[in-house]
């Protein structure tokens, strides 16, 4: 009983959430605070002179294998120029015993264990190399990025870009190639199709390898009725992403466990769903995700175009 209860309460849910679902804008990423889907980059970018500051709560399966605890993130993000975006991205992180499996007891004091007593930072940086549509009406737009540029591992100066030393460093550092188109579909709205290339050099999981998504914005031609207005707006994202439930997650900070609560997952891409919520048209802006069409995270994000 308690079983098809808690079945009941999660279907409501989903159901809630899709029913809020109105005046959306596609472009969240918010677990690394930059434009994107929801884990994975896309080629959108924001309008010239947009600043972004958001925060967000991140369930485990969405965050670092390591992190074996629900966290949280905040962030800045601007675009500088239409063509690049730059932003900087903070997760909360708790001090434990044994600093997650490296038989290190002493870097944390005692009476701070359990507690977020410190934070993972990252720098992030997206140049777009070609506009849609600047050749052809169908040639799609491109960005390079990098999420967490400046991490490199502790102790090995040599190797700047490599974790393989320690996997303690580095947790969102990877690099990408992102690809996306757009297409009208007549009097109902816009399809976005994205590809994006990962390559990470973590030891302990690998985000390498092709992450596919897409997102549905409603954009009716009229919004006379209830009905309409209600889906003027309404942007609907799904992803497949590389990451194979973030290869395992540690129990208690010790032994690594597989992760065997991945939620909806073909071979080593998660299948994740969610949207972006605007409030108060794009100033004001709720984000939600389910990892493994399963599993919660969610924060707020206050946008600003300063042109």
């Amino acid at each position: 009983m308690k079983t098809v209860r808690s079945r009941a309460v999660r279907v409501m849910g989903i159901a809630a959430l899709v029913l809020m679902m109105t005046h959306l804008d596609g472009r969240a990423q918010f677990m690394y605070g930059t434009t994107g889907l929801l884990n994975m980059p896309t080629a959108d970018m924001q309008k010239d002179k947009t600043v972004m500051l958001g925060g967000a709560f991140l369930n485990k399966h969405a965050s670092a294998s390591r992190w074996f605890y629900n966290t949280y993130n905040y962030y800045a993000n601007v675009t500088i120029l239409p063509f690049l975006e730059i932003s900087y991205n903070l997760v909360l992180h708790k001090a434990v015993k044994d600093d997650y499996g490296t038989g290190k007891t002493g870097y944390w004091v005692p009476y701070t264990y359990g507690k977020f007593i410190n934070q993972d930072r990252q720098f992030m940086v997206r140049l777009r190399l070609w506009k849609e549509g600047w050749w052809r009406s169908w040639t799609p737009q491109i960005v390079l990025g990098s999420d967490d540029i400046s991490s490199h591992s502790w102790g090995n100066t040599k190797r700047r870009f490599s974790v393989e030393d320690n996997a303690g460093n580095g947790f969102f550092n990877r690099y990408y190639l992102a690809v996306t188109k757009h297409f009208d579909v007549k009097n109902i709205g816009q399809l976005g199709a994205h590809v994006s290339y990962l390559y990470n050099v973590r030891s302990d999981y690998s985000l390498n390898g092709l992450s596919l998504g897409a997102n549905f914005r409603f954009r009716p031609v009229n919004d006379d009725t209830m009905g309409e207005r209600l889906l003027s707006g309404l942007n609907l994202m799904v992803e497949a992403y590389p990451a194979d439930g973030r290869g395992y997650l540690y129990k208690d900070g010790f032994e690594p466990q597989k992760n065997l609560d991945r939620g909806l997952s073909i071979g080593k891409y998660d299948i994740n769903v969610g949207a972006m919520y605007s409030v108060w048209k794009e100033y004001v802006n709720l984000v939600f995700e389910l990892y493994g069409c399963k599993h919660f995270s969610g924060g707020v994000q206050f946008k600003l175009h300063l042109k």
